[in-house]
């Protein structure tokens, strides 16, 4: 995928009613990942998140879906997961359905938006 056919997917994801289980599948499909990653992921025979509802894709990113309310808390644990860092994940991100956040774990910038206004960070 170029950027172009990314920003379009995730400006469509941003739009769709939030789903908490098929959100990280989503967004990781947005990004380009083929089918078979994301079954993969789904079935959890490469997802090794340790945190509830974590997706985490091995030298990428560590993604969980929070309670309401809860996205900082929730990037915090993922940020000190000893999962993300096992797995040299670059990015974490955390959400709710109404609050998005993510940061770059190697330049250490962050996106904290909300969550129907995310695909305006990822151009």
């Amino acid at each position: 995928m170029n950027a172009v056919e990314i920003e379009e997917a995730i400006s469509i994801l941003s739009e769709q009613e939030f789903d908490p289980v098929e959100f990280p599948y989503a967004f990781l499909e947005a990004f380009g990942n083929k089918e078979t990653t994301i079954k993969r992921l789904r079935t959890g025979n490469n997802n090794k998140s340790n945190i509830d509802g974590g997706v985490l894709q091995h030298n990428n990113i560590h993604i969980a879906v929070s309670e309401e309310g809860r996205v900082t808390e929730v990037l915090k644990q993922l940020k000190e997961s000893p999962a993300t860092t096992k797995a040299k994940a670059k990015f974490i991100l955390a959400t709710d359905g109404k609050e998005f956040q993510a940061e770059d774990l190697n330049s250490g910038e962050t996106v904290s938006c909300d969550y129907r206004s995310f695909h305006d960070h990822f151009g």
